[in-house]
């Protein structure tokens, strides 16, 4: 019987097939027709190229399935039938000596609030897929390319709820990151939080940049890798996409990559049966040696662009309490009225303190919970990188917050409670979710260590019935208040020295419950504090804004041999006296600079914009000064960050959204008789791809910077690209393509640009496309993200106006 997950337990290299589609194209794949649907026209020749690979060394081949989503398949394919077929024609072809891997490609959507698919429904999506892959006879389900966190997530989730079969989920990476932000090591974590069999990385380059991401996803994983990259970098050669690394030098390169601990090696873009052949050569007989993790982390939580780890000998993690509707009743208003706008002065002023997560507890009276805490988790994460903690006794908030949330969110809590392990706990270990366990059964508070240790070890032995490993555990010690239970500090310190001595479990705990009641409550809690982390707690759930405990949390750091060379502690606190505790530097990010305008621009405040041009505009301020001398420089601000890769994606999209809402409050009042219109631009992506969420976010760039864009959709054929820019009298068209088999479409949409003599420019861009290739089809320029289209259309529009 095959079994993918003994045979990555054996210790020996597995070797997967390489490209599809240019060995399609050889046998009559046309230029931006559907792989799926040339492979239900002829499946034998898709046979014939899976029987070649398998001849050529591969254990393991992938079925011609990477689009078959609704989303992507031609109108009148069925999705089960066209995976269900696929998938058994891969397996007749290499019979039962060969794993076939069911291969689950992107979808082009994306996630809300980045785009307008819901989580729930692109697992429904994915669903659909697996349910046809694994009907078909797959052995294991393989996520391919995906490029963004929470997409891969839904991919595992789809997995889980459709089959028992072996998952493995590759992320691409340019310069790396993910397009939205994620890092391999980031990827890694996340996707072993979530307990998957295989993480890989493929396409997107050559061997060479492919060997520091496996290097880094070795880093902090024991998951197995695979790494497939590409036969080099695309280039065109009349008419074709050609990738011209040979075979020998191929797999020379590759093959080390067995030397640093990575197990399982194929091919992408370009490679061959020969590419293969070459590499099981090289690989043959080799067993992979994987260097050891040094000193893994209790525990880890991540958002999509950052990991946070906790462990004995990391810092004390700071988890900020202050978004709790408790004795708050202006943020409980808003929370029953469905809005966000106090929630995110809270995070702010949290992140700008150094808090490491915000736990987000939205539980009030008249506050329908499974509605708002994803509508927070969403908001949160348009404008954080900071990891979350979703608070809440309501299982199904708990479950659409998760579902929101596109990486490892911190769970709180899991307690003894009837049910509530076998509820909760399947769904963090599906979903990769940490979680707090609470000490607490029945209506008796356990006060003594031991009645709370025995509480724990009951539930951690419920986990392990649940296959939830101890990697998502973080043990609440429980602070109890000590003016009505005197021991009950002692109690904490040593069920923390307890968790990290018997069951190598990292702590937590509310901290300032262990001071109510008493007379200078910052004092007791950061005294408790330092004894707490003495004995081995690794976080705590408390006010970042609180002066006294962030110094003592620092200098704890500098005794406990955790802050090298003090540094962290000297560079926040040279400046300290007694007296004057305000002079300790914040820990959070430096302030921005600019009008709070400019700020609510920068800092993506889409819910405080218009009230504040509203304002501006009422105290006799010129429009056109707030939108030429703030709101531009400050999107321009945005821009600068996003290449400097202190902003990603999702930072990009909210700042880029707050600046359109401003815009449109005001745009009545930005007509002057006379005044120059800016320059109209056309953008489309090109004839046979389907694909246009880059091409979405450049215009909305455009559109910030005052240009009138004239979006065509997706899949516009070169005549209808030019036949707009004539109507509308465009300075610029823009065109995008995401896949090597239809960026050769840019050249028509040049050529008849040229043949028709039209003063317009052409400016093109795209994952698979480069300047090399744009220079090579005479297009006027290009852009390699939103922010470089935006100069790249405002230079070109600058030549066509001096022509």
């Amino acid at each position: 019987m095959r079994d993918f997950r003994q045979a990555l337990k054996g210790g020996n290299v597995l070797i997967f097939d390489g490209g599809m589609g240019s060995l399609l194209q050889r046998r009559g794949l046309q230029a931006g027709q559907s792989p799926e649907e040339f492979g239900m026209a002829r499946p034998d020749v898709v046979a014939a190229i899976h029987a070649e690979y398998a001849r050529s060394g591969a254990h393991v081949v992938t079925t011609n399935t990477f689009g078959a989503t609704r989303y992507k398949l031609p109108h009148g394919l069925d999705v089960f039938e066209v995976n269900e077929t696929m998938t058994r024609a891969a397996r007749q072809a290499v019979g039962d000596a060969v794993f076939v891997a069911g291969s689950v490609g992107p979808t082009g959507k994306m996630i809300e609030p980045l785009g307008d698919i819901s989580f729930r429904g692109l697992v429904d999506v994915f669903k659909e897929q697996i349910r046809g892959l694994a009907a078909g006879g797959a052995d294991l389900i393989l996520g391919e390319t995906h490029f963004d966190l929470a997409e891969a997530r839904a991919v595992v989730v789809a997995a889980r709820e459709v089959c028992d079969l072996p998952v493995g989920i590759s992320m691409t990476f340019e310069g790396g990151v993910s397009l939205t932000g994620t890092t391999p090591e980031i990827f890694a974590q996340t996707m072993e939080n979530m307990g998957v069999d295989l993480i890989a990385s493929n396409c997107s380059a050559g061997p060479e940049q492919l060997i520091e991401v496996a290097r880094a996803m070795l880093r902090v994983s024991r998951t197995p890798v695979l790494i497939e990259p590409n036969a080099g970098l695309p280039e065109l050669v009349d008419g074709a996409t050609v990738f011209r690394l040979p075979p020998d030098p191929f797999a020379a390169t590759v093959s080390t990559l067995v030397e640093v601990g990575v197990s399982c090696l194929g091919g992408c873009c370009g490679t061959t049966p020969e590419h293969i052949q070459a590499l099981n050569a090289l690989c043959t007989g080799k067993s992979v040696s994987r260097p050891e993790i040094f000193n893994p982390p209790c525990l880890i939580v991540t958002s999509r662009s950052r990991a946070v780890e906790f462990g004995f000998d990391r810092p004390c993690r700071i988890i900020g309490e202050r978004i709790n509707p408790t004795g708050k009743a202006e943020l409980t208003a808003e929370l029953q009225r469905l809005e966000t706008r106090r929630l995110m002065v809270y995070a702010e002023e949290q992140a700008e303190r150094g808090a490491d997560l915000l736990d987000v507890n939205v539980g009030a009276p008249m506050v329908e919970e499974a509605r708002m805490l994803p509508l927070a988790v969403r908001t949160l994460t348009s404008a954080h990188s900071i990891p979350l903690c979703l608070d809440s006794s309501d299982i199904s908030a708990i479950r659409a917050g998760l579902e929101a949330y596109p990486g490892s969110a911190l769970v709180n809590s899991i307690s003894g409670e009837e049910e509530r392990m076998d509820i909760l706990g399947p769904l963090c270990r599906d979903y990769g979710a940490p979680f707090i366990l609470l000490p607490l059964k029945g209506r008796k508070l356990p006060v003594t260590a031991a009645e709370r240790l025995a509480i724990i070890e009951e539930l951690l032995i419920k986990a392990e019935s649940l296959r939830i490993p101890r990697r998502l555990i973080l043990v609440d010690a429980l602070a109890l208040t000590v003016s009505s239970k005197p021991e009950a500090a002692k109690a904490c310190l040593d069920v923390i020295r307890h968790c990290r001595e018997r069951w190598g479990l990292g702590s937590t705990m509310g901290l300032s419950n262990i001071s109510f009641g008493l007379p200078a409550r910052d004092l007791i809690n950061s005294t408790f504090l330092a004894m707490a982390m003495g004995v081995g707690m690794t976080s705590f759930i408390a006010n970042p804004n609180a002066v006294r405990l962030r110094e003592n949390l620092a200098a704890a750091e500098v005794l406990l041999g955790r802050d090298s060379q003090a540094a962290g502690f000297i560079a926040s606190y040279a400046g300290w006296n007694p007296g004057n505790p305000v002079a300790q530097a914040a820990s959070g990010p430096a302030d921005e600079e600019g009008s709070p305008v400019a700020l609510a621009v920068i800092k993506g405040q889409k819910d405080r914009i218009v009230e504040m041009l509203r304002d501006r505009i009422a105290d006799g301020e010129d429009p056109f000064v707030l939108v030429d001398g703030e709101m531009i420089p400050a999107i321009a601000k945005v821009g600068e960050k996003y290449e400097k890769k202190e902003y990603f994606l999702p930072q990009l999209l909210l700042c880029a959204e707050t600046m359109q809402i401003g815009f449109e409050s005001i745009k009545h009042l930005l007509v002057r008789e006379g005044q120059e219109v800016k320059a109209t631009i056309v953008m489309a992506t090109v004839e046979g791809d389907i694909h246009d969420i880059g091409k979405n976010i450049v215009c909305l760039m455009l559109r910030n910077f005052g240009y009138n864009v004239v979006d065509l959709g997706k899949d516009v054929a070169a005549v209808d690209i030019v036949a707009a820019a004539v109507a509308h009298k465009a300075s610029v068209i823009g065109l995008s393509a995401l896949m090597t088999t239809t960026m050769v479409r840019m050249e028509d949409t040049v050529r008849l640009v040229r043949e028709q003599g039209l003063p317009c420019r052409v400016m093109v861009g795209g994952a698979v496309v480069s300047q090399s290739y744009a220079d090579l089809i005479g297009a006027d320029g290009y852009a390699d993200d939103a922010v470089a289209a935006v100069r790249v259309a405002t230079r070109l529009c600058a030549e066509v106006r001096s022509a």
